[in-house]
């Protein structure tokens, strides 16, 4: 094998990044191993002086890169790579973020089909429909408390139906009806959430009556779901039983 130091093969190319996880060779990025794996090759049973010869070509490529190897050094080392078990990185799967999960983007999705429909944007100035302050808030109490919104979870979410009609015929107590196609939110839905279902329930799906707030109603309004919306999310997700984290400050926008 070619000696190696750092003038013949590598000292051309520059120094190492000292404590960087990657270096540059020749425009390329080459990324830092966690450190040879001589002792398991030689417990696959490679002789000693297999061992040490890919022990240092390993350090060499580390290094150097692997631009200046004979085919040899090189095949050599994809054979050592191809008997070597796989490095895991010791991490599970990256959990979702609240944003990410489909409960909560099922949400999103019929909020935003409210606020851009012809229903609410025709509305007179200082009007505004209470549907879409009951999903703000919603939303507002799922990022506050994080619910894992696991299977256990969203199967109990159901219980949020009846409570969105309650407060919704509450809201049409201190306001105007219109009428409002909800169903048109259930037409352009993304690619994964073709099994998303309507906003009101698949038995209330036809309903179409949509309360409309002035502006001081509004308010009114959305204090009081604010405050009772906060208290349910926590007594109907299971994931947060044991949550004695306190209700947000009524500032809170997260």
């Amino acid at each position: 094998m070619p000696q190696r130091d750092g003038h013949d093969r590598g000292s051309e190319r520059g120094a190492l990044l000292c404590g960087s996880e990657r270096r540059r060779i020749h425009g390329h990025d080459m990324v830092k191993e966690e450190g040879s794996r001589a002792e398991e090759l030689r417990a696959l049973g490679w002789s000693a002086e297999e061992v040490r010869t890919y022990d240092e070509l390993w350090e060499y490529r580390q290094r150097w890169g692997a631009i200046n190897l004979e085919p040899e050094e090189r095949s050599l080392l994809r054979k050592a790579e191809a008997l070597l078990p796989k490095r895991t990185s010791g991490r599970g799967p990256q959990r979702k973020t609240i944003r990410e999960k489909s409960h909560y983007r099922w949400l999103s999705h019929h909020l935003e089909a409210l606020r851009t429909s012809a229903t609410e944007t025709s509305l007179p100035e200082g009007e505004c429909g209470a549907w879409p302050i009951l999903l703000e808030e919603e939303l507002r109490a799922l990022r506050y408390y994080q619910p894992v919104l696991g299977l256990p979870d969203t199967l109990k979410a159901k219980a949020f139906h009846a409570e969105r009609e309650r407060w919704a015929a509450e809201a049409a107590q201190l306001g105007r009806v219109i009428q409002h196609d909800f169903s048109s939110a259930m037409v352009d839905l993304p690619a994964d959430g073709s099994r998303w279902k309507p906003l009101r329930g698949e038995d209330n799906a036809d309903a179409s009556d949509y309360p409309v707030l002035d502006a001081q109603n509004a308010e009114a309004f959305r204090s009081k779901v604010r405050a009772e919306i906060c208290t349910f999310t926590r007594a109907t997700f299971p994931s947060l039983q044991e949550s004695d984290k306190p209700e947000p400050p009524a500032d809170w926008a997260g």
